[in-house]
């Protein structure tokens, strides 16, 4: 019998995989940082949290930044 075995081919490279792990691990902690600003009373409005730096800036340029990062390593040329 002969051993026909093929070493499958991955569409991408490990350094490419990595970071497409990293973008959407980014994209994630976006919005994760986006989420909550509940409040108990629903008769209760929380301006200061809701309209907060973390919600409004940071967990927003994260997701964009972690999408760049999942473009970069679909686009990226294998060697």
């Amino acid at each position: 019998m002969k051993n026909n075995e093929q070493k499958p081919e991955f569409l991408f490279d490990k350094v490419n995989y990595k970071s497409l792990l990293i973008g959407i691990v980014v994209i994630a902690v976006g919005f994760i940082l986006m989420s909550g600003g509940g409040s108990e009373d629903p008769k209760v409005f929380n301006e200061a949290e809701l309209f907060s730096f973390r919600r409004i800036r940071l967990a927003p340029t994260l997701v964009l930044i972690g999408f760049g990062i999942t473009i970069y390593s679909i686009f990226k040329k294998s060697k």
